[in-house]
């Protein structure tokens, strides 16, 4: 699975930026060489470009695959401002 931190409804990336939306395909796809087993997660390496409070078109509920992974996003979500500081 390719998982990306981007707004639900915005899988690929912004509307019009074709650039950043192949980017992302690309990235997506690249999962499926480097899967050695069913169930693995990849977390492509991209930021979405505004802060969370600007993004103010998500839906009212979580996406189910958000859903289904909350438990491991968070710890990783934490794991990646511990080494930040």
């Amino acid at each position: 699975m390719a998982a990306i931190e981007y707004p639900y409804g915005r899988p690929v990336g912004q509307v019009d930026d074709q650039d950043g939306q192949t980017e992302v395909l690309r990235a997506a796809l690249s999962v499926l060489e480097k899967a050695k087993e069913p169930g693995q997660i990849f977390h492509l390496p991209f930021t979405w470009p505004e802060a969370p409070k600007k993004v103010d078109w998500h839906p009212p509920e979580i996406s189910p695959i958000v859903k289904v992974n909350l438990d491991e996003i968070k710890k990783l979500g934490a794991e990646v401002h511990k080494k930040k500081k």
